[in-house]
């Protein structure tokens, strides 16, 4: 998950922080507990994100 982090510019405990309130859909892989991101679900999650963003800003909302 550290690609996710890097790619979203965000700290490792961010991404696992929307990955358990289901923001950002994640599968857990192998037998040591890893966490997988896939790229269509990182995707997906950007997408979203500009939308909320159009939203916001349709409302009047500041760029601050």
């Amino acid at each position: 998950m550290e690609d996710v982090a890097e790619e979203l510019n965000v700290k490792l405990p961010q991404v696992r922080a929307l990955v358990k309130s289901g923001e950002l859909k994640a599968i857990q892989i192998g037998g040591r507990g890893m966490w997988r991101v896939e790229r269509e679900a990182l995707e997906e999650y950007i997408q979203q994100r500009y939308a909320q963003a159009r939203e916001d800003l349709a409302q009047g909302s500041d760029l601050d």
